[in-house]
């Protein structure tokens, strides 16, 4: 956790994969590992056995777009839950049954520069023609799990996200991972954003 401007953050990642070169000399992470269930046990358990909680917790890593440029960074500035579909029940799709939250979930943004993105959450790469019945910018697989665990334990959320993949369709793990070290060098000067905004204020 780092104090930046009198607020305390702690920073989430999903794998040491992403975590490269720029972000290594800005910020030591959380890594939660993948998916929603990682993300969610990873997060929710540091939180708990955190005396003191950050003020902030900042979610970054990569994530795909059909639409988005690859290599490009976004602010989340909504995020779904694409795996809960309760609709046989007559739940709207994306909505978690007796919970009181939207199927969307608005987030306040807090980097300035940042474009800013609605991103869909699910345990699933998506790739080529899955992102055809996905109503998002971006997609990832920890996001809102994350976003969850902030609000079990009152913490601000913001999530930050650089395009790794989308423009073609997934066929080996270099496809992915041949962008992680553009969307590295564009988290780490996103978060010199933000930590001049949190300075500034």
């Amino acid at each position: 956790m780092l104090e930046w401007g009198g607020h305390r953050l702690l920073f989430v990642m999903a794998t040491d994969q992403e975590y490269q070169s720029q972000l290594q000399q800005r910020i030591p992470p959380l890594i939660v590992g993948v998916g929603p269930v990682e993300a969610a046990l990873g997060t929710a358990s540091a939180l708990a056995e955190m005396p003191r909680k950050p003020d902030l917790v900042v979610s970054l890593g990569s994530a795909g777009s059909a639409t988005l440029e690859q290599g490009t960074i976004h602010e989340v500035s909504a995020v779904g839950y694409r795996d809960m579909d309760a609709s046989p029940l007559g739940f709207e799709v994306g909505r978690t049954p007796f919970l009181d939250l939207p199927a969307v979930v608005p987030v306040e943004t807090r980097v300035p520069g940042v474009p800013k993105a609605r991103l869909s959450t699910g345990a699933n790469v998506v790739s080529g023609p899955g992102f055809h019945d996905i109503d998002a910018d971006l997609v990832d697989m920890e996001s809102f799990a994350v976003l969850r665990a902030c609000q079990m334990f009152g913490v601000a959320f913001c999530g930050l996200r650089g395009v790794s993949d989308g423009a073609e369709e997934l066929r080996h793990y270099a496809d992915w991972a041949d962008y992680l070290p553009a969307v590295d060098a564009g988290l780490a000067a996103a978060l010199d954003a933000l930590k001049s905004s949190l300075e500034a204020a």
